[in-house]
């Protein structure tokens, strides 16, 4: 990928902050959406939930990532921390991409790759899903339709537009997989729920690189799954976390503590997500972790 200009939304979270390092490391100019006021060339204002961003820092720009949003394992999901998942994702969505389609057509960037989950599938149970399937129900596919639908002007304007359905990402700090760890290591760890419920994961190191992959191939465009080839159960992840990790796994944690912990949120760690990347296989990607365990090792 030639040297471009890369403007990012999400810098300071998990994904957005590897990904800017990524790029950074390969000569590219990145500059970070933030809140607070810019402290230099590589930093731009915006303020996503109510939909407004500095519309000529995007002029001449290459391309345009978004993977802001608040996080949706941080809180219990009451009413108010619902409409802020919602409206940090949408409304920032909303005000990139009009941004974007009120540049002049030589202004506009060549590509906006827009944050999105499989959440966007709901429950799946042992059924295989993949690009083509339709959206399911409740908050979480809801809110993705929502998010995706957010990008349309820049659609419209003409600007390739990509939505990344991105899985539970393995990372030692950061997402779900940052609060798991510390409790494997401390030999507290154990299957949730019945632990039949399939979790559709991907190493940060290949989440990162597909984005990347997206952000250079000029002829891919829509959803893409950002998860690796094949989902596991939740016992079978117990197990391998058990064995890389070298602690015993025998604390489970049955569904009504989950759901008197979590709230409506224990549905999405009981739920079952069985989402494979078919249109990113098909493009050619080659996943550098696609098992449990080197996923787990690399992070």
């Amino acid at each position: 990928m030639v040297a471009t200009r890369i403007v990012v939304a999400g810098a300071s979270g998990l994904i957005g902050g590897a990904l800017v390092r990524s790029l950074a490391a390969d000569g590219h100019e990145v500059v970070r959406l933030v809140r607070r006021a810019p402290r230099g060339d590589g930093e731009m204002r915006w303020d996503p939930e109510r939909g407004r961003v500095d519309e000529a820092g995007l002029a001449g720009c290459d391309a345009v990532v978004n993977v802001a949003g608040a996080g949706v394992g941080d809180h219990r999901w009451t009413d108010a921390y619902k409409k802020r998942i919602h409206d940090s994702r949408v409304h920032g969505t909303a005000a990139l991409a009009r941004a974007v389609a009120s540049l002049p057509e030589r202004d506009r960037p060549r590509v906006l790759v827009n944050g999105s989950a499989i959440g966007f599938y709901g429950e799946t149970g042992e059924r295989i899903v993949d690009e083509d399937a339709p959206a399911g129900r409740g908050f979480l596919p809801e809110l993705c339709v929502e998010w995706e639908a957010a990008a349309a002007p820049a659609a419209e304007a003409g600007v390739r537009t990509v939505f990344a359905r991105t899985g539970l990402v393995v990372a030692r700090a950061g997402g779900a997989w940052g609060r798991l760890f510390p409790l494997f290591q401390a030999g507290l760890g154990g299957r949730m729920g019945d632990g039949r419920q399939y979790w559709s994961y991907v190493s940060l190191h290949d989440e990162v690189a597909a984005l990347r992959h997206l952000l250079d191939r000029d002829d891919l465009s829509g959803p893409f799954n950002l998860t690796a080839p094949e989902p596991l159960t939740n016992r079978e992840i117990t197990a391998a976390m058990g064995r890389v990790l070298r602690r015993p796994t025998l604390f489970p944690v049955p569904a009504p503590v989950l759901r008197a912990a979590l709230g409506e949120m224990a549905g999405d760690v009981l739920g079952s997500a069985r989402v494979v990347p078919k249109r990113l296989l098909e493009s050619g990607f080659t996943f550098a972790f696609p098992g449990i365990e080197d996923a787990l090792r690399a992070a």
